[in-house]
């Protein structure tokens, strides 16, 4: 049985639920393994409120009751159930943050800036405030402690589900509260053990990667009552030249193809948001590609690298990593060169370093080079 570091008790772990597959299976695991567990689960969005609040009406997609199937699954497993409500707090640090993104032309990632801010922020502190020990989570990625006292992040076990490219930016202190009980299952595990426990699943389908865009439609929710500015324009390429008209530079991201609405003697894709002319600029395939890029910001798990140093990169979640090398500039920035041409490197995204399985940390791209 697991013995807390100051007494004969279980170790009490909070586990943030959100009443789908995984969160429920990492419950369930923890309670059989001994754990004192207690279930936590965030109310962070309200869209009825926030599209009337914006005049936008009816939100375009109805919200689900995370909150209550999770307090179902807890009854089911028979551990102490708590709601907190960071909806104030996440429309701040996430929300405004995705919309200011993608009003100054880069693309937001918001479920990495909800790890580091809400979930392994707020939540966490709210789950030591509990008198818990450990927050857990139902992500796919592991974490190890070295003889050195550091604690590694590691991939997944799972690699279709590896989902250390979201947590890059977690601290140590936050890493040394944090347990990832399906880090090294794989989803078909983690789906059988779930009929095996017979959840009361109100939903076994995949978890959404945006949870306040339901149907996966930003530019709806953007629409809906988020945006006010008129942020249409011209369609021009590389070189300057005007090929047609948008009806917004948020309806569009770097290495887009589809929607551009511009007849030209071979495919175009999006280059680049030029967001001081309200410009999208198009261009070639073969100039989608970069040799590198800036980026800013960066959060180191390991100690920070003194100089120069070889690695592989992802830079966006469902990119394939690519050897690079890594050289420290000024402050918090590095320039990452690429050994082979990548092409889509878009500005807002996360670059994460790994060495193997290993994630080294990471930083939000500035621009491609």
């Amino acid at each position: 049985m697991p013995i807390s570091e100051t007494g004969g008790n279980p170790q009490r772990v909070a586990v943030a639920m959100s009443g789908g597959v995984d969160s429920s299976v990492a419950a369930a695991l923890l309670k059989q393994q001994g754990f004192d567990v207690i279930g936590i689960s965030m109310r962070v969005w309200d869209p009825v409120t926030f599209f009337a609040e914006r005049g936008g009406g009816s939100p375009p997609c109805p919200p689900s009751d995370a909150v209550s199937n999770a307090r179902l699954i807890a009854d089911q497993l028979r551990i102490p159930f708590y709601e907190v409500n960071f909806e104030e707090e996440f429309r701040s640090i996430v929300i405004d943050d995705f919309i200011g993104e993608y009003c100054h032309g880069r693309t937001p990632n918001p479920c990495a800036r909800c790890n580091r801010f809400i979930k392994f922020g707020l939540l966490l502190d709210k789950a030591l405030a509990l008198g818990a020990d450990m927050l857990a989570t139902g992500h796919y990625a592991r974490i190890q402690r070295d003889g050195d006292g550091f604690f590694r992040l590691l991939k997944g076990a799972d690699p279709k589900k590896d989902q250390s490219y979201f947590l890059f930016d977690l601290t140590q202190e936050q890493l040394s509260r944090s347990m990832f009980p399906l880090g090294g299952m794989t989803k078909t595990e983690v789906r059988a053990l779930a009929d095996r426990l017979d959840l009361r699943l109100a939903d076994k389908g995949e978890s959404q990667e945006i949870c306040f865009i339901p149907d996966d439609d930003y530019v709806r929710f953007l629409e809906g009552g988020a945006l006010s500015a008129d942020l249409s324009g011209e369609i021009v390429t590389s070189d300057g030249t005007v090929v047609g008209r948008h009806n917004g530079t948020y309806r569009y991201t770097v290495g887009q193809r589809r929607g551009l609405g511009v007849a030209w003697s071979e495919p175009l894709y999006v280059l680049g948001i030029d967001t001081t002319r309200n410009r999208v600029v198009v261009g070639t395939k073969q100039e989608l590609y970069c040799s590198g890029l800036f980026s800013k910001d960066l959060n180191w798990i390991m100690p920070a690298p003194p100089g120069e140093f070889a690695a592989t990169c992802k830079i966006r979640y469902r990119h394939h990593p690519v050897s690079c090398r890594v050289i420290p500039r000024n402050g918090k920035r590095v320039e990452v060169c690429f050994l082979e041409p990548e092409k889509s490197v878009t500005p807002g995204q996360a670059v994460v370093f790994y060495d193997n399985d290993r994630v080294l940390g990471g930083g939000w791209i500035e621009e491609g080079l």
